[in-house]
Order: structure tokens, then C-alpha cells, then sequence
């Protein structure tokens, strides 16, 4: 069973799941990655949400940036949200993760931050412990 699962919405956001994955290998954490889209695979994404045996979520999303919020619903598990810079500089996805309603958590770190959510999970995991 893994300990985190990295799920990005596209797989354009790859060069953000290396440093993920980069960051979380040099630490020997267990983890695994999915490319699930909240819009263009909700059923999958569900399945998935549902299934896993992990500690922790690691969003990473643009746009509009759904994808850490409808984890958060799905789950009691921490969800780490990576906003993805496009077309408003990243700024949408930021204020899309950020601006959780009340009893959706989420954290969310730096736009392109994948080193800073693969940082936080680590400490997560070890307060864990």
C-alpha cells in the first residue's frame, strides 16, 4: 500500500509530477501516480478515491482546478493541492484550491510547487509516525 498518491488532471502537468515523484523517491516514500481529470473522469476518479489505500492526496491541477476540492469531498484523508500556472498565470487554479468552502480542506502550496507538496507530505507522514 502506498503511502501517497499523486494524481495530476492532465498529463501536461508531468514536468510538476516529476518533482513530485523525484522528491518522494529520494525520501523512500511508497507512492503511486494517476492521471484523473475531476471533469473528463469523475466516475474513474471516484472509483479511484475510494479504492485507494493511501495516507495522503497530491492534486495538481489548472484551470479552474477542481480536482484537489472534489478529493477533499470524497475523503477524510489530508489532500496537498498544486496549482498549475496556464493562461492567468496560474493564478485561477491558486484561488480555485485556496478558496475551499467550509468542511472541504485543503492545503495548497506555491503555483508549480510540486517539491514544496511532496515537502509537506513528508512532514505529514512523519507527524504521522
Amino acid at each position: 500500500m502506498p503511502d501517497v498518491a499523486v494524481i495530476s488532471g492532465s498529463e501536461s502537468d508531468r514536468g510538476i509530477v516529476e518533482k513530485v515523484l523525484a522528491r518522494l523517491d529520494e525520501a523512500g516514500v511508497s507512492h503511486e501516480h494517476r492521471v484523473l481529470s475531476a471533469h473528463r473522469n469523475p466516475i474513474e476518479l471516484d472509483r479511484y478515491i475510494e479504492q485507494a489505500e493511501v495516507r495522503i492526496f497530491i492534486a495538481i491541477a489548472g484551470l479552474a482546478a477542481a480536482l484537489p476540492g472534489v478529493i477533499a469531498s470524497r475523503t477524510k484523508r489530508p489532500v496537498i493541492g498544486v496549482p498549475v500556472s496556464g493562461k492567468l498565470m496560474g493564478l485561477d487554479a491558486l484561488l480555485s484550491i485556496a478558496q475551499m468552502p467550509p468542511g472541504v480542506p485543503v492545503a495548497c502550496v506555491g503555483i508549480d510547487a510540486g517539491e514544496n507538496a511532496a515537502l509537506l507530505a513528508l512532514r505529514m507522514l512523519e507527524c504521522g509516525r
